[in-house]
């Protein structure tokens, strides 16, 4: 998959976790795209590691397809918890 494919994933999983994750949460377009480009990879990891799922492996490689936007929504609410804590923390 192309870069192009990143894109629209990653824009989509972010844009769906800040839709479904309590609070707010800021910034922009890119901002968006960023946080959903690493929820995938990060939940396509993750769900690939404990649960050995396809669907992740899809995630964690950019291709689309309802499992890896399943994984990569869930990812990016995870760095968004992250991010968070770390901002709480500091």
């Amino acid at each position: 998959m192309g870069i192009l494919s990143w894109i629209i994933l990653g824009l989509m999983a972010g844009a769906l976790a800040k839709l479904v994750y309590p609070g707010h949460q800021g910034g922009g377009i890119f901002a968006t795209i960023g946080l959903g480009i690493l929820g995938a990879v990060l939940g396509g990891w993750l769900g690939q590691v404990f649960l050995g799922s396809s669907g992740a492996a899809a995630a964690s490689v950019g291709a689309f397809s309802i499992p890896s936007l399943i994984f990569a929504v869930l990812g990016a609410m995870l760095l968004i918890f992250i991010w968070g804590m770390v901002v709480k923390s500091a």
